[in-house]
This record gives structure tokens, C-alpha cells and sequence, in this order.
């Protein structure tokens, strides 16, 4: 059985032309000036002593 969907796809662009022409058709609220700050990244997870004791004898159970 095949279903027929309503929305559209876009197929990738054929030439420099229609890549242009397809960014062209950007809204202006969704083109990079008006797009929001990304959010901050968390900083890095680091193991400290705490952790490592919670896995210390992990081996056992394996």
C-alpha cells in the first residue's frame, strides 16, 4: 500500500542557479540577522573523586 502526503519536499538543487534562487525565497525572518543568539554552552564535564568512588567497584558487577 503507498500513501500520497499533501506536503511538499524539496529536492536538492540541481545548480548554483537554483541554490541561489531557492535562498532567495527565504523569508527575512528566518535569515541569519534575524535568527536568535545561540544559547551558551555548559561548560565541560570533568570527573572529580565523588564520581569516581559511585563506579569504584563497578568491575564486581560485570
Amino acid at each position: 500500500m503507498s500513501f500520497v502526503t499533501t506536503s511538499a519536499y524539496h529536492l536538492e538543487p540541481e545548480s548554483i542557479g537554483e541554490l541561489i534562487a531557492d535562498c532567495a525565497g527565504i523569508p527575512s525572518s528566518l535569515q541569519a540577522e534575524n535568527l536568535p543568539l545561540p544559547r551558551q554552552i555548559a561548560p565541560a564535564w570533568t570527573v572529580d573523586e565523588r564520581c569516581l568512588a559511585q563506579v569504584a567497584d563497578l568491575d564486581a558487577y560485570v
